[in-house]
């Protein structure tokens, strides 16, 4: 290991007792095709998932479902991750082939899912109490934040169409792809007068509300 772990672990707030799963959390699969994050990336959106689901019904007990779901939507998503994974800093200590060091598009997605390798490094090196520990710490100020419940952009899109248009937005699955462990979803949305408008996201919801989102920024609602 010539990357500087220990300095990483400073940033994480954690010391791994495995120094290799920490190693392996920060491979990507171009610089080992065989031994890399992919794995603990898997394990560590299910992990994130779990705490966060847990963390959220615990701060707002009288939420309805809904509600608590759209928080929860804005927490583990890839803006979210990849906003995080800049504060730790994670490309620095990235091990990556070089087909990929310079493709800038690819980055934040490379960091991100890296991020979720971390959480599953963690708890496979000491379990879900330190875990949670390390979500709670660097996901705390998003999750303060989620307090305010903000209407989402499919409900927005919707009330406008209808007020104007009398008819509900019209949105059409257009493909998926991606591994079935990390699958990308397409779907365009369009009403009345308004241009077809595609969006993106990992679930056909997150994809309809990117699309939402995007028409909504266009009409200047």
């Amino acid at each position: 290991m010539n990357k500087p772990i220990k300095e990483f672990e400073i940033i994480l707030k954690y010391n791994f007792k495995n120094k290799n799963l920490l190693h392996k959390a920060l491979t990507h699969k171009s610089y080992n095709n065989s031994e890399n994050n992919e794995k603990l990336e898997f394990l560590g959106d299910r992990v994130l998932g779990l705490i966060i689901s847990k963390t959220l019904l615990d701060k707002y007990p009288h939420e309805k479902e809904g509600a608590i779901d759209k928080k929860f939507a804005n927490l583990v998503n890839k803006k979210t991750c990849i906003d995080i994974a800049k504060k730790l800093n994670i490309k620095k200590f990235l091990y990556l082939g070089s087909s990929h060091k310079n493709l800038e598009r690819s980055a934040d997605k490379i960091e991100s899912d890296c991020l979720e390798a971390i959480v599953g490094a963690i708890y496979e090196d000491s379990g879900l109490k330190s875990a949670e520990n390390f979500i709670l710490n660097f996901w705390e100020p998003y999750i303060d934040k989620s307090i305010v419940t903000i209407i989402d952009s499919k409900t927005k899109l919707q009330e406008f169409s209808l007020k104007k248009f009398k008819v509900l937005p019209k949105y059409t699955f257009s493909k998926k792809t991606g591994p079935q462990h990390n699958p990308l979803f397409k779907t365009i949305v369009e009403i009345p007068e308004s241009k077809k408008i595609s969006g993106s996201g990992s679930s056909k919801k997150q994809a309809q509300q990117d699309a939402a989102a995007k028409l909504i920024k266009i009409l200047k609602l």
